[in-house]
């Protein structure tokens, strides 16, 4: 396939999955999605197997399935019927034996140690080619103290800290995420740092140092100074399409020098209260 022809389906496909992302609750048909693709029913499930690897049903249920994992593991109150009819699945049983299925965990032993290696592995689906807009300003930062729990270890893993971190949020009520900010500070590149030394931060705003506490969440500070600032729009997984460009194509055009101190992000929405293609993170890179 050529490159242009190659762009197109990309384009094409782009479409197609933000469609279903923003219709997943209701009755996704071929019909539909073939119309969104400008192709033919005939050819549409073709088409898609070809270009996802999976066929289209099985990719609607996989990113239904992606939105109950994190209600499952994140919003532990919730029950999980409640879960399943809401993943458009008709009753407990099937969204179970989809879940096994799928992860090789029920939903209630994924809610309580979720596999989140395995997890991924089930999302290794077409990067997508959609750019990112570009509008980077330069802000002054004011130093902001945080609370941080300090993720060491293999970036498919964070997760099990993100929960680890709620917890504390939760028991301390010293970051409560309704009321405090949420950050994220990256020391390393997941694409080619050595999964065992992969170092992350998950950080909550506080207004005083943190008590010692069974969770190991500590007392760190952001620096004040300024800052490049990008919005990056959608899923976390995606965030190197924001991240790359800042690097590769704003820096060195800008004629700005790089601070002694790690890009991180500010979080301003959530899962799974937010819709993964609705998330709002803002990536700063620190300048001189």
């Amino acid at each position: 396939m050529d490159r242009g022809r190659s762009n197109a389906y990309t384009e094409i496909f782009d479409r197609v999955f933000d469609y279903i992302d923003t219709h997943l609750d209701e009755d996704l048909s071929v019909e539909q999605l073939s119309r969104v693709a400008l192709f033919s029913k005939h050819h549409f499930h073709r088409q898609f197997s070809g270009y996802t690897g999976v066929p289209v049903f099985k990719y609607i249920q996989l990113v239904r399935l992606r939105r109950a994992s994190y209600r499952l593991a994140f919003n532990r109150h919730e029950r999980i019927i409640d879960i399943a009819l809401d993943a458009c699945f008709e009753n407990p049983e099937s969204f179970s034996r989809a879940f096994k299925n799928t992860f090789g965990q029920t939903p209630s032993a994924f809610r309580k140690k979720p596999a989140w290696q395995l997890w991924h592995q089930q999302y290794l689906l077409p990067t997508r080619k959609r750019k990112q807009s570009m509008n980077v300003n330069i802000v002054q930062f004011e130093p902001t103290p945080v609370a941080a729990l300090e993720h060491r270890g293999a970036p498919q893993l964070v997760n099990d800290s993100v929960r680890i971190f709620i917890a504390w949020r939760m028991e301390s009520g010293l970051s409560s995420v309704n009321s405090s900010k949420t950050f994220g500070l990256a020391y390393d590149n997941p694409d080619t740092t050595e999964p065992a030394r992969f170092r992350f931060d998950i950080c909550g705003e506080v207004q005083a140092p943190v008590p010692d506490n069974p969770q190991g969440v500590v007392t760190k500070n952001i620096p004040g100074g300024r800052c490049a600032v990008v919005r990056h729009h959608g899923d976390h997984q995606r965030l190197g399409e924001t991240i790359y460009p800042l690097y590769r194509d704003w820096l060195p055009a800008s004629g700005e020098e790089l601070r002694d101190f790690p890009l991180f992000f500010h979080y301003l929405n959530l899962m799974p209260e937010t819709p993964e293609h609705e998330l709002l993170t803002d990536v700063y890179l620190p300048l001189k």
